[in-house]
């Protein structure tokens, strides 16, 4: 009887292990806050898009509005073109701009959309006209220090 009940105990504590590192693991891909629900397609080009990945967040006032789809090689521009899932719940207006953000000072690239004040919205398959691409930490550094050697000449 006793041994029954320690292995119904060892039992619920890796039941308990498990399920810990689940909810460890949509924390960390940062699944967990997005709701599934009805969304429509929009698109933007990047000359840069730094570390972003498909599933990284999209933001409007820090508030989750949709998730990255994918991001590939647009051969006629020779610009990333990324592709975004918006809640329907949400919409833009067409003079939005996307920027490819940092949380932090090192931490994960997303995209933040700032609205602008036209009257017509972005429509599924819309085009953000709007974009600043991803700051890249060793361009600026390389650049700081090039400037910092040209003024000691």
């Amino acid at each position: 009887m006793q041994r029954t009940i320690l292995d119904l105990w060892v039992g619920a504590f890796v039941v308990a292990g498990i399920a810990a590192l689940v909810v460890l693991a949509l924390k960390v891909g940062n699944l967990s806050t997005y709701n599934v629900s009805e969304t429509y397609q929009l698109s933007a080009y990047f000359t840069n898009v730094g570390g972003l990945k498909p599933t990284a967040s999209v933001r409007s006032a820090g508030v989750l509005v949709g998730r990255v789809n994918s991001i590939v090689l647009d051969t006629d521009r020779y610009e990333a073109k990324v592709t975004i899932s918006v809640d329907k719940r949400y919409q833009f207006p067409k003079d939005t701009f996307a920027n490819i953000l940092t949380s932090g000072l090192l931490g994960e690239q997303y995209i933040g959309l700032i609205p602008g004040g036209d009257e017509e919205t972005l429509q599924d398959g819309g085009v953000f006209r709007k974009t600043q691409s991803a700051m890249v930490l060793e361009d600026l550094i390389g650049k700081f220090l090039f400037s910092q050697a040209d003024s000691k000449e």
